[in-house]
């Protein structure tokens, strides 16, 4: 199918100049790779090459639509997407404000700043000097992980699988960068998953200071402060119904030690030998 019907069908057909960018992309596929080792046809090619085209020039695109021509499913269209960009050596500038704004988390804007500064700083440092001028961190996906930490830092919303479709990358590079980052910038974007003491909370203080107070006023009154614990209580009960039973089974046996020292010896089975059994038949 040629570009400009796939335009008409996604109503970009107007647009002269997005059809003759979206068919140069096509032709520099064509041109580098095979798609189809990477599972693109020709249908979703095109489609694919129309929405970078469109992304370029910054002109509205249907997306949805976009992934109904193309026959495949949503995921899959962002993975080939994703894919094909990279392969052609397309790059995407993503800008920390503009980021901020999409997705409705303008007050991280300086957090994202300071935490991409301090892991290049901090990975530069962990390499070794003949590889430390190949760094590139000029990749959307830093950005785009830097953001994605600083806003679940702040305990911001921020939607996972759109944010890695805006910065073109896959999700396991982004998990990748993520996770390098949480190692090298912990003190900057680490969440401590260690369970607090609920001492040491203010209001479960207050709590567990109270509820023993309520507790002694609805049952009458104890007087000792290791009973105030229910399960002390059960405890205790369940030891002096223990004691109970042993004094109870020690008396018995006292009282009757033959019963509770005799022995029960099993009785011995005696059949007649085969000479005996003979003999009675003879007899018989």
């Amino acid at each position: 199918m040629d570009i400009s019907d796939i335009a008409r069908k996604l109503s970009l057909d107007n647009n002269k100049l997005l059809i003759r960018k979206a068919a140069e992309i096509r032709r520099l596929c064509d041109a580098q790779f095979d798609s189809s080792i990477i599972g693109v046809g020709e249908i979703c090619k095109a489609v694919i090459c129309l929405e970078i085209a469109a992304t370029r020039l910054q002109i509205i695109f249907d997306r949805q639509a976009a992934v109904k021509l193309s026959g495949m499913s949503e995921k899959a269209y962002s993975r080939s997407f994703n894919s094909l960009q990279n392969v052609i050596g397309i790059k995407i500038k993503l800008n920390v404000r503009e980021l901020a704004v999409q997705f409705g988390c303008v007050r991280v804007i300086k957090s994202v700043q300071n935490v991409l500064s301090s892991y290049k700083e901090r990975f530069l440092a962990s390499l070794p000097a003949s590889r430390r001028a190949n760094a590139d961190f000029t990749r959307p996906v830093f950005t785009a992980a830097a953001f994605y930490l600083c806003a679940k830092k702040q305990k911001l919303k921020v939607d996972k699988l759109r944010l890695i479709e805006v910065c073109g990358t896959s999700e396991s590079e982004f998990s990748c960068v993520s996770t390098s980052m949480t190692d090298l910038c912990f003190d900057c974007v680490g969440i401590s998953k260690e369970k607090k003491d609920a001492k040491d909370v203010k209001g479960n203080r207050d709590l567990l200071d109270v509820l023993p107070g309520k507790r002694r006023l609805e049952d009458g009154g104890y007087s000792s402060g290791d009973e105030s614990s229910c399960y002390k209580r059960h405890k205790k009960m369940e030891e002096a119904k223990y004691e109970d039973w042993k004094s109870t089974v020690v008396n018995s046996i006292k009282k009757n030690p033959e019963k509770g020292t005799k022995r029960v010896i099993q009785a011995s089975l005696n059949f007649p030998k085969k000479s005996e059994t003979k003999e009675l038949q003879v007899d018989s």
